[in-house]
């Protein structure tokens, strides 16, 4: 299976390495690789992971506030949200179709 970003959620990814590597050098790279982690749990475990809508799912990060909102659509996961846990919690409804 792949993968494929909204637009928004891939300005959203680099927007938050770029934030934690201003926090302090180095914590944008680990914010990536947590991020790639959570994709690879996804990409082998679509469905595992609570509904937020019909076709929309949620997977947390371990170690950082965000969430992954993504939709399963054949043999792609599409990212629709790299979500902040404390903002508006359904800012990303306008993405999904």
């Amino acid at each position: 299976m792949k993968y494929s970003f909204h637009p928004a959620a891939k300005q959203e990814l680099f927007n938050t390495i770029e934030y934690y590597e201003s926090c302090r050098n180095g914590l944008g790279i680990e914010f990536l690789i947590e991020f790639q982690k959570v994709i690879q749990r996804i990409l082998h475990f679509p469905n595992a992971w609570g509904r937020l809508s019909k076709n929309t799912r949620r997977c947390l990060t371990n170690r950082f506030p965000y969430g992954i909102i993504y939709q399963i659509l054949k043999n792609e996961i599409i990212i629709i949200a790299v979500m902040q846990l404390n903002r508006k919690p359904k800012y990303w409804k306008n993405r999904i179709k």
